[in-house]
Parts: C-alpha cells; sequence; structure tokens
C-alpha cells in the first residue's frame, strides 16, 4: 500500500509540475520599438530599452508657427501631426530626410500644411526630399552619395505613418444638408483641429512648391476604413508647384485631389493600397506626364462634384501597369455618372480578367461607361487583343479607346525614383 501511495503522490506532483511550467509565461520586452525587444515574450518585465535620437536627429512635437528651414544634415523626426500654420513658410532643403514615428488614429502622424501655410520643398534630380517611416534606416549619407532607396523596407511595407497634406483657398465642390458649402474638413484630421479645413474662392492660391518628393510607406488608419493619402490636395491653387512627385507603398490612394485648381506633373506611384489617382469635388486641373503601377484600388478613380459647382480635369500623357510586382488592381478607370473629365494618350498594360473601365453605380438601370456625358477619351489605349477589348470596357467601347499601343510617360525624367531604381518601367 506505501508503495502504490508513493506512486500516486509522485504522479499528483509530477502533473503539478507541468502544469505550472505550462502556465508560466516568458517575461522579457514586449514593446516592437525597443531595442532589446523579445518576440516570444508575454510579460513585460520592464527591462525595454530604448534607442536614444542620433546627433543630428531633430525631433518634432509642434507645429511650425514660425518661418522655418530644415537642412540635409539632419533627420527630422515627426513625432506627432505637425503643421505648417496659416502665414508660416517651412523651407525643406533638397537631400532632407523626414521620417514619421508609427501611429494611427488621432495619434497618426503626418505634415500637414494648413491654409495660408507654404512649403517651399524644392528637391533636386541628384538630391531629391524623402518622406518616410522612422522604421526606414535610410541615412543624409547615403541620399548624398546617390542613393535614394534605403535597405531595410520593401517596396510594399506601408501604414507606418500618416503622408503629406497640403490645404488651399481654392474653390471646391461639396455640400452638406444645408447645400452648398465653401469649406470642409480634409478627411485624415480629426474636425477639433481647425487647421484641417480647406477651400475658399482664390482660384490663384499660392501653397509653395513641392519637387523631386518621394513620399514612401505611409496610409497609416486613422479610422474604419480611413486611411490617409501619400500625397493630398484640398482646395490647392494653381499657383502651387507639384512636380516630380513619387508615392511608393502607401497603404490607401497615391494622390488624391479635392477640389482645387493645382496642376501636376511627373507622377510616379508604385504599390498603393488603394487608388493609384483619385479625383474629387471638381478638381479644375491638369496632371501630365505619369506612371501608376500597382495599386490594389482603381488605377483612377474620378469622382464627379459634390455641390452645384461644376469643373472638370484632365489626366493625360501616361503610363499604367493594372499587374506590377504581383499586385493587381480592381479597375482600370472608374467614373461616377456626373464625373467631368478628359483623358488623354494613356497606355494600360498588365491587364488581366476582371479589370474594367467603367462607371462606378451597381444601381439597376446604371449607364454605361460612354453615356457618362462629362467623360472625354482621347487615345486611350489597352495592351490587348482587338478581340479583347469589348471584355474591358463596360457597355458599347467610346472610338478613344483601342486596342495595342505603347507607353505614353516619358520615363526618362523618373530616374531619380525608387521606383526607377527597382525596374518597375
Amino acid at each position: 500500500m506505501k508503495l502504490k501511495s508513493n506512486l500516486i503522490l509522485a504522479a499528483v506532483f509530477g502533473a503539478f509540475a507541468v502544469l505550472s511550467t505550462s502556465c508560466t509565461k516568458e517575461e522579457g520586452c514586449t514593446d516592437p520599438t525597443a531595442t532589446n525587444y523579445d518576440a516570444d515574450a508575454e510579460d513585460d518585465d520592464g527591462s525595454c530599452v530604448y534607442p536614444t535620437p542620433a546627433e543630428n536627429e531633430v525631433v518634432l512635437t509642434s507645429n511650425v508657427t514660425t518661418d522655418t528651414e530644415w537642412t540635409s544634415d539632419n533627420v527630422y523626426i515627426l513625432a506627432s501631426r505637425v503643421t505648417v500654420v496659416d502665414g508660416v513658410t517651412l523651407t525643406i532643403q533638397p537631400g532632407t530626410i523626414i521620417k514619421g514615428q508609427e501611429g494611427s488614429g488621432v495619434d497618426a502622424t503626418a505634415l500637414l500644411v494648413a491654409r495660408g501655410g507654404t512649403l517651399i520643398a524644392e528637391g533636386e534630380a541628384t538630391a531629391p526630399i524623402i518622406f518616410t517611416s522612422e522604421a526606414d534606416n535610410i541615412t543624409p549619407e547615403q541620399v548624398a552619395n546617390g542613393n535614394f532607396v534605403g535597405s531595410n523596407l520593401n517596396a510594399t511595407n506601408n501604414g507606418y505613418w500618416g503622408g503629406v497634406i497640403v490645404l488651399g483657398k481654392a474653390p471646391i465642390s461639396a455640400s452638406n444638408d444645408n447645400g452648398d458649402v465653401s469649406e470642409v474638413q480634409i478627411e485624415g484630421i480629426p474636425t477639433s483641429d481647425q487647421n484641417g479645413l480647406y477651400g475658399g474662392n482664390q482660384p490663384n492660391d499660392n501653397s509653395g512648391i513641392l519637387r523631386y518628393i518621394s513620399i514612401r510607406h505611409g496610409g497609416t488608419n486613422i479610422g474604419s476604413g480611413n486611411e490617409i493619402n501619400g500625397l493630398t490636395l484640398g482646395g490647392v491653387g494653381s499657383g502651387t508647384t507639384i512636380d516630380h512627385i513619387e508615392v511608393v507603398a502607401n497603404q490607401d490612394d497615391g494622390v488624391e485631389w479635392f477640389g482645387g485648381t493645382v496642376n501636376a506633373s511627373n507622377i510616379v506611384v508604385w504599390n498603393c493600397g488603394d487608388d493609384g489617382l483619385d479625383t474629387d469635388q471638381s478638381w479644375a486641373g491638369t496632371v501630365s506626364n505619369f506612371v501608376v503601377a500597382g495599386a490594389t484600388g482603381h488605377c483612377f478613380e474620378l469622382d464627379g462634384p459634390e455641390g452645384t459647382m461644376e469643373a472638370g480635369h484632365t489626366l493625360m500623357n501616361g503610363t499604367v501597369y493594372a499587374t506590377a510586382d504581383g499586385r493587381t488592381s480592381e479597375d482600370l478607370i472608374n467614373v461616377d455618372d456626373n464625373s467631368i473629365v478628359n483623358l488623354e494618350n494613356v497606355f494600360f498594360t498588365g491587364i488581366v480578367d476582371g479589370q474594367l473601365i467603367r462607371e462606378s453605380s451597381d444601381e439597376e438601370g446604371a449607364i454605361d461607361f460612354i453615356d457618362v456625358p462629362g467623360v472625354t477619351v482621347t487615345n486611350i489605349m489597352l495592351d490587348l487583343d482587338a478581340s479583347e477589348l469589348e471584355n474591358h470596357v463596360e457597355g458599347a467601347v467610346p472610338a478613344g479607346i483601342t486596342a495595342g499601343g505603347s507607353g505614353q510617360a516619358d520615363v526618362s525624367v523618373f530616374g531619380w525614383t525608387w521606383a526607377s531604381a527597382a525596374g518597375i518601367f
């Protein structure tokens, strides 16, 4: 009996030991931003060690309220939403790197240029200005040596920070339950922040110069299905210069216009998580010489006016890769029944089954693309056999859409971009 009792006790204590072991949680640093982060740890033991900013890092936590210059010998860390306020000019030297810390919701980091603020961010082909994530290890020394790519993040890593938002006083087409409104709050900025208002009655408004800028790894989620675009332009006037812009791996749209009159040229959008180029609220400008590659939403989402003011815009001289790096777009061109847009000299390649040029409404009795009165198409080319053309256009095929063709963008001007270095063109 004694031997049997001992065996029972041993079994009980053995089972208790196994149970105790299985319930023990490994301790360590559970914060992924710490240098000693332990992916296997379940209980934080308070041992986290955080990197100290390098001597050339400038951490920004407040708005730009006096005329300021950011220089290429520093790396500027956006630790919050940083706004260039009304009446103030921020100048960014060629070759400067700006990195956004990780954050979402009201804590999303972004550079916001409010109405009346001015951004002079004039990079060069040999020294572009780079907006990226703090997780990106690119350095000023790399940029100075002609390496504009970095090494640790790839071209699909997105949503790590917000993006660049420029707002102006040019007209928009918007309304609410009471009728037309001349100003609204930009998406991505809480309504409590009045710096997020855009729109007005100054079509020639000048928000500054954005030239040779690469915006990477942004588009963090600020709410349910609401992300920040790579470059957002709200009510931006024609006095503003937007030229040589690259957006890479943004979680939402590459570039989105909300009304305004600004023109843009030499634009590259690569691997964005929603639409390549998105237009709203009767933007009245032109985008010329552009490439869209690997947008997983629509290549173009071209919406109509939202108020009684009606104005149209033009997209011309572009090359679109409807499939790139294994990423396939939902649609080629998507318009509303009231869109006002002119498309000229655009070549689509990498087309797969199911991608359409279409009017967006799925309601019964919705009109076909050819019947949208405000849309005109000239020399729109789809890289496929003529026999397949009707499979990629909703309804009858307009005369301006043909099969075959070749790239329409002058990609020789994009040699400074990460997309060019990756061989996308």
